[in-house]
């Protein structure tokens, strides 16, 4: 835990800032925009926890879970002392997906709907989006640097899931999807 005594340091008013491990680099690297993405995503799914309600209690309690560790993840970009992302994440997240999917129509996963629905569901679809996003810039940082696959492998099962939970909040919402066609 990092206890934070000023937000004001001004030791980035140059355009640098520091890593964990206490390198600095220019804020425009690419390993802070990987760090700044799970960040947007982190907050997405900060206002969609902010709209769900009580029949959502559950996945409320696994989207806090994910938020931590969208905050490991950027620790561990960071070069953080002792803290890397648990490969159990991966399966959690697998496991709820799959528990979602079966809790809806046989059929839902053979259809492209378009984004939307319910308020909760389109921040999804927004959350989902910046997801993508950053496992975009999470290759291309792997790429260069050598990431590990497990954040990799991660970042694309989270997509999925939130995927999986958007239709799922519409499906409880009783909201009609609207299919691609």
């Amino acid at each position: 835990m990092v206890n934070i005594k000023n937000i004001s340091t001004k030791t980035g008013d140059q355009g640098k800032t520091s890593l964990a491990n206490g390198q600095r680099l220019a804020k425009d690297e690419l390993v802070f925009e990987v760090i700044g993405t799970l960040d947007e995503l982190n907050s997405w799914l900060g206002l969609v926890l902010s709209q769900l309600d009580q029949q959502f209690d559950a996945e409320k309690q696994f989207l806090i879970f994910l938020q931590q560790q969208l905050f490991v993840m950027g620790a561990e970009l960071a070069g953080a002392k002792k803290v890397q992302l648990a490969s159990q994440v991966l399966n959690k997240i697998e496991q709820h997906s799959s528990s979602l999917q079966k809790q809806m129509a046989d059929d839902w996963h053979n259809k492209f709907v378009l984004p939307g629905g319910s308020q909760s569901a389109a921040q999804l679809d927004i959350a989902r989006t910046v997801c993508r996003r950053a496992e975009r810039r999470l290759v291309s940082y792997h790429l260069q640097y050598q990431a590990r696959p497990l954040l990799l492998k991660t970042l694309n099962r989270l997509s999925d899931y939130l995927y999986v939970l958007r239709c799922w909040v519409n499906f409880k919402q009783g909201v009609k999807e609207i299919l691609f066609d």
